[in-house]
C-alpha cells in the first residue's frame, strides 16, 4: 500500500475520476491503494460472516442490508457535502441499518457494522488507520479478523463515542455480535 502526492488533499471527486479498475481507498484526505486480490481464505471469512450475518436479517425481517467489498463508504461529517469526502473506504463488509444511508453507488454515513479480515500486504491499515477512521465516524462496531493468527478484534462504540478496549477471540470462539441483541457466531462451525 502506497501513499502518494502527500501534498495534495483528495476528495470524492478525485476517487470517481480514478480509472477504472484500479482500487483505492482516500482516508483523511490520502490515496491508498489495495491490495492485490485477496487469498481464498480471505475470501471464504467474508463469505461465511456475510452469509451468516445475511441469514440473521432475514430470519427476523431485521431492516439493516449487509454488502461486501467493492462497496463505496463515504464517511463525512454532517456538514460536509459528499463529494467533498475525505474518506472513502471499501470495507470488506458492511452491515447498514438505516436504508437512507445508502445510494446507488453505495453508502453514504457510516455503517452499523464494518468487518475487515487482514491482509498481509497492509495490516496497519486495518489496525491503525481504519480502527481510528472507524472511531471517529462513530462505527458502532467494529471487527478485525486476522486469518493468520486465527484472532478476531471486537471494537464496541460506547456512550462517549469511543471504542471500549476491544474483545479478543481466536477461531475456536463464539462471538456476540453488539449491534443485535441474540446473534452469536461460532468460529469454530464455520467451514474456515
Amino acid at each position: 500500500m502506497s501513499n502518494t502526492a502527500e501534498s495534495k488533499i483528495y476528495t470524492y471527486v478525485d476517487y470517481l475520476a480514478y480509472p477504472e479498475g484500479e482500487r483505492i481507498e482516500i482516508i483523511e484526505g490520502h490515496i491508498y491503494n489495495m491490495s492485490p486480490a485477496p487469498s481464498r481464505i480471505h475470501q471464504e471469512i467474508i463469505t461465511e460472516l456475510l452469509f451468516k450475518i445475511r441469514q440473521y436479517i432475514e430470519s427476523n425481517n431485521g431492516p439493516c442490508k449487509i454488502y461486501s467489498a467493492p462497496f463505496d463508504v463515504i464517511l463525512k461529517n454532517d456538514a460536509e457535502e459528499n463529494i467533498n469526502s475525505k474518506n472513502i473506504v471499501q470495507p470488506d463488509i458492511s452491515v447498514i441499518c438505516d436504508k437512507n444511508k445508502l445510494t446507488e453507488k453505495g453508502c453514504t454515513g457510516s455503517p452499523d457494522m464494518i468487518i475487515e479480515v487482514v491482509s498481509p500486504f497492509n495490516p496497519s491499515s486495518d489496525y491503525v488507520r481504519k480502527l481510528n477512521l472507524y472511531e471517529q465516524f462513530k462505527v458502532r462496531e467494529y471487527w478485525i479478523v486476522n486469518p493468520i493468527r486465527k484472532t478476531v478484534l471486537v471494537y464496541v462504540l460506547a456512550e462517549n463515542n469511543q471504542y471500549e478496549a476491544p474483545e479478543s477471540y481466536t477461531f475456536k470462539d463464539k462471538i456476540k455480535v453488539s449491534i443485535y441483541d441474540d446473534l452469536e457466531i461460532d468460529f469454530n462451525l464455520l467451514d474456515l
